[in-house]
Formats: structure tokens, sequence, C-alpha cells
């Protein structure tokens, strides 16, 4: 895999990969930027939630439940100190639909935890990462009632 960082001015920058997509990488004007674009530790976190939501609602899709609305969200705790890197990080997975087995959900984290997501594989070998998912009754109309929820064994 390659990566391509431009310089564009200040403290903005285009960035491109081998999909040829483009995002914008920008800064805080506290530090000299424009705030016009992704910090790049944003990036990594965005990465860490976005490979675990790809294997989570395939896995859940080949196990043929019904899931209607799916989101992943991911706190990353910092050093308070430079470089600030993440020290830990929270992973909720919050899954809507119609019968959703617990099972099911608990067994597609776990695989893409173990087994399948290459950013949990390297953040867990440096940082704790908990694991936690909530489980809708998806009514329609954005209408969702909650069923159960559970925590997985932390990885590291």
């Amino acid at each position: 895999m390659d990566a391509k960082i431009n310089w564009q001015n200040r403290m903005t920058f285009t960035a491109s990969a081998d999909s040829g997509f483009q995002l914008t990488l920008g800064t805080d004007p506290s530090v000299g930027g424009d705030n016009n674009g992704f910090r790049p530790m944003e990036l990594l976190a965005i990465g860490l939630a976005g490979g675990t939501a790809m294997d989570v609602i395939s896995i859940l899709s080949k196990k043929r439940q019904d899931v209607t609305a799916f989101e992943v969200h991911l706190h990353a705790g910092r050093a308070e100190e430079h470089p600030k890197v993440f020290t830990n990080a929270k992973i909720e997975y919050h899954v809507s639909g119609h019968a959703v087995d617990e099972q099911a959900v608990k067994r597609a984290i776990e695989l893409s935890a173990d087994r399948y997501c290459p950013a949990q594989a390297m953040f867990k070998k440096i940082i704790p990462i908990d694991l936690k998912y909530f489980i809708y009754e998806d009514f329609g109309n954005n209408e969702r009632n909650y069923i159960k929820s559970g925590n997985l064994v932390s990885t590291q």
C-alpha cells in the first residue's frame, strides 16, 4: 500500500492512496492551520473504527441477521504530553434490527477483533481496547427499543 501527501499551503495537505481517493488534512488555527481537514490522529481512529465496522456488518450479513442500522463509536484516550499518543480505546457497536441474535453480534465482534481487523491487530499490541455492544429492536420511523448490551474482554 502506498500513500502520498501533498502540501497545499500553511498547514493544509492533500492525501491520496492506492484507491485514488483524496482527502484534506488540516489542523487547528492555534498551530498555524485553517481548520479545514481531518487531523492525522483522527484518521487513525477512523481507520480503527471503520475497519472493525466493515468486518462486523459483513459477518452479521453472512449470519443473515436483519440489521437495519449500524454504528460504531470509538473513543481514544490520549496522552497529555507530546507525543500525544493513544493510551486506550473504547469501541461501541450499536446494532439495530429485527430479532438480532446477541450471540451473532458477539461472535462478529470477536472475529473482527481476533482474526480480521488489521487495525485492531496493530493497536491491541500497544493499547488496551475495550469492546462493548448495544442491540436495539427497530420499530421503523426512527423508533427503536434498547434490548441488550454487553462487554467483551478487553484486548491487548
